[in-house]
């Protein structure tokens, strides 16, 4: 595989943080501009971070000095990089704007924000799941104007937590599930110095996160018809997300019925023996065993399982039969690596094997 040179827009806030780690000594991926708003333009990525950073391992070697150019131009770019990672913290439709200004500037964007998730041609890929949906790309570039530029979404945090474990168990006829989701505070953005009120305290409310967790699974096994993708019609989904005095990890209640209800060595089969594209094409931040159940009864556990696989594994336990559902379990996912950063460098690697940064 080629080497790719790779801008970080948003290179200053926690997902940012977390792609400069994760990018030094990629083997396909070479950091060469990191970029962010017009206040921190200038500095070196040191100075930028100071106070700020919240990564556990320090500021990666190769950034400390990297200038921080003014993310709001593209053409400080253009021609140095191969396609950005965006992390941005801006309005939803300031985000929609820049990230198509980049792609039509031929940059493809491989995107951490929830902006574009909706717009019908853009893909919202996790990779063990939906790669086909890439196909959708050709449309994207021919509605842009673009050669090379696209954008490529990957889905919210949460949702790492339950749809990779209801997708292996489609074939049973998943008609609606119940998910609970107990969300970490890294999730805002957020450290336990930054967020002294989530201690010894949980928040019922994350604006915008039930209607994500509900209504994007859908897109994510939607088909690809006509240029665009069309949402699955089901299985119906209902969400409540919290907030927890967690620091990373994001846990899942989930409450499932099927048309075919299957036993619970099914269950357990279908998820030791699933993989995707990542696993097949042997993608270097992918599991090698996608999801890893655990027998024990107080598992998984945030503090105990989020790091399974370099945080890029799904854990699951607590299979059991309900009263009123089918079946319920518990799923972990740590949300930074696999949730975030870590799941869009995965779904960058998924473009590069299959071609679409050249």
């Amino acid at each position: 595989m080629k080497q790719y040179n790779v801008g970080i827009i948003g290179a200053t806030g926690m997902v940012g943080q977390r792609f400069v780690t994760l990018l030094e000594d990629h083997p396909w991926f070479k950091p060469v501009a990191l970029l962010a708003s017009a206040r921190s333009a200038g500095k070196t990525y040191e100075e930028a971070v100071a106070g700020k950073w919240a990564m556990t391992s320090p500021i990666p070697a190769y950034a400390r000095s990297m200038q921080v150019l003014d993310a709001s131009d593209p053409d400080t770019v253009a021609g140095k990089v191969d396609f950005v990672f965006c992390a941005v913290n801006m309005k939803k439709e300031e985000i929609k704007a820049l990230e198509e200004t980049y792609a039509k500037r031929e940059i493809p964007v491989v995107s951490n924000n929830s902006a574009h998730r909706f717009t019908e041609d853009v893909p919202m890929v996790i990779p063990e799941i939906n790669d086909a949906h890439l196909d959708v790309i050709a449309a994207q570039r021919a509605r842009l104007g673009t050669k090379r530029g696209f954008i490529a979404v990957k889905s919210n945090c949460s949702l790492q937590s339950y749809v990779p474990l209801l997708h292996p168990l489609l074939g049973f006829g998943v008609e609606k599930a119940a998910v609970c989701t107990y969300q970490a505070i890294s999730g805002a953005g957020k450290t336990f110095e930054t967020m002294p009120e989530i201690v010894d305290n949980v928040i019922p409310y994350i604006g915008g996160e039930e209607e994500k967790s509900e209504k994007e699974p859908l897109k994510i096994w939607g088909s690809v018809e006509g240029g665009k993708i069309v949402p699955a019609s089901s299985p119906v989904i209902t969400a409540q997300c919290l907030r927890v005095p967690v620091s990373d990890g994001h846990t899942a209640a989930v409450f499932v019925t099927f048309k075919k209800k299957p036993t619970k060595e099914e269950i357990l089969f279908a998820w030791a023996n699933f993989e995707g594209a990542a696993q097949k094409l042997q993608l270097p931040s992918a599991p090698k065993q996608f999801i890893h159940y655990l027998e024990e009864d107080n598992r998984p556990q945030p503090k105990l399982d989020r790091m399974e696989e370099r945080g890029m594994a799904i854990t699951a336990g607590r299979l059991r039969e309900d009263n009123l559902f089918d079946y319920k379990f518990i799923g972990l996912s740590h949300n930074t690596l696999r949730g975030a950063a870590g799941g869009a460098v995965l779904l960058a690697e998924l473009l590069a094997a299959k071609g679409y940064f050249d």
